[in-house]
């Protein structure tokens, strides 16, 4: 199987059960929150996910290039882009980041959109702010750093140290003392970030670096209705007139910024749920095959996971527990119309370079 390469584990579900063949260790509790979120779905919708077998990638860049000389080898990741055909699926931190102390997404949307209301929007400072990791091999943010000038251009940038972090308890990188800026930077690190969606829920301005990469709900997202486009040629200035911008258009700035903090208000855990399941059942309709358990794979199940998991890990797993749904999974539309999706993406790249031009 070729595509067992590229992948570290496969997931295989037969008759309602969850067996996992691991190839190999994922970075911190990636491959364990991810587990757990497919034994949620389970537990979520008992006796409807369909027999399946997914090889899944937890690292951070897609692989498979699209190549009409090759044969598309199916794998899921938590990203991918329009050049490759990895397949996206939601990341283990919408279960849970115990490393960095952040709790379920439904958890930290509702705390980040309480702490985003504690000022009024003409009272947040009128600049662009960003905090990260600078040392992740990424061009974009080594170049985001020499922005660091609220004069100059209009922004603030900030680099976070997880390991004082974590010797100081995570006092200062708590998500929801965060959103106190008019404007929030999102920059891409080795490859796509976990921080986009919370930097989107924050009900600030989003100035996105144009990113490479997508997850599964970013595509959904419109420059100039959900966020501001920067260009990655002209960083700096590209983040001081989109400043500018927003401070001489406040009304416009703080509907864009509540505009995409109802978007991410949208995306709670029911229609992650949602995805999930439609992806697998669409999935599952393309398999020419019969899944069989592999002979090295174990079988999981909640109580294999807590086995596993130190004290920290197994109250993070607890607190992201689903109960089975009294509804059932939303309805897809019965055909697609990919002519809009077509129109919708050229839309999309044509307020990109328009924009660019003008930055």
């Amino acid at each position: 199987m070729e595509v067992k390469k590229f992948a570290s584990f496969r997931v295989v579900i037969i008759n309602g059960k969850l067996y996992v063949d691991y190839y190999y260790d994922c970075v911190q509790s990636r491959a364990m929150f991810t587990i757990w979120g497919f034994l949620q779905l389970l537990k979520r919708f008992p006796g409807r996910i369909p027999d399946v077998d997914m090889m899944f990638d937890c690292m951070d860049k897609p692989l498979i290039e699209r190549n009409s000389s090759n044969t598309p080898l199916p794998i899921f990741r938590y990203c991918t882009t329009p050049n490759h055909y990895d397949i996206p699926f939601p990341d283990w931190s919408f279960w849970g980041w115990p490393e960095i102390n952040i709790g379920p997404w439904e958890e930290e949307f509702q705390s980040i959109k309480e702490g985003s209301q504690k000022q009024s929007w003409k009272n947040k400072y009128p600049y662009a702010y960003w905090r990260g990791n600078p040392d992740v091999v990424s061009p974009i943010r080594e170049a985001l750093l020499q922005c660091n000038d609220t004069e100059q251009w209009g922004a603030e940038i900030m680099r976070q140290n997880w390991t004082r972090e974590v010797m100081d308890g995570f006092k200062q990188s708590k998500l929801s003392n965060q959103c106190n800026h008019r404007y929030k930077i999102y920059a891409e690190g080795y490859a796509w970030s976990v921080s986009l969606k919370y930097i989107l829920a924050c009900g600030c301005v989003p100035l996105i670096i144009n990113p490479k990469y997508d997850d599964f709900f970013s595509r959904g997202l419109f420059p100039k209705r959900n966020y501001l486009p920067i260009s990655p040629e002209n960083i700096c200035p590209s983040i001081k007139t989109a400043v500018e911008w927003g401070n001489e258009n406040p009304i416009k700035a703080e509907e864009i910024g509540k505009s995409v903090q109802d978007f991410m208000e949208r995306l709670n855990i029911d229609r992650i749920y949602d995805y999930m399941y439609h992806l697998i059942v669409e999935y599952a309709k393309l398999l020419d095959f019969k899944p069989v358990r592999p002979s090295t794979s174990h079988e999981e199940c909640v109580d294999s996971l807590y086995c596993f998991a130190d004290q920290k890990q197994t109250v993070f797993l607890a607190r992201s527990a689903t109960m089975p749904s009294e509804a059932p999974p939303c309805m897809l539309p019965q055909q697609a119309n990919r002519q809009i999706d077509k129109m919708m993406i050229a839309q999309k790249a044509n307020i990109i370079n328009s924009t660019q031009l003008l930055m």
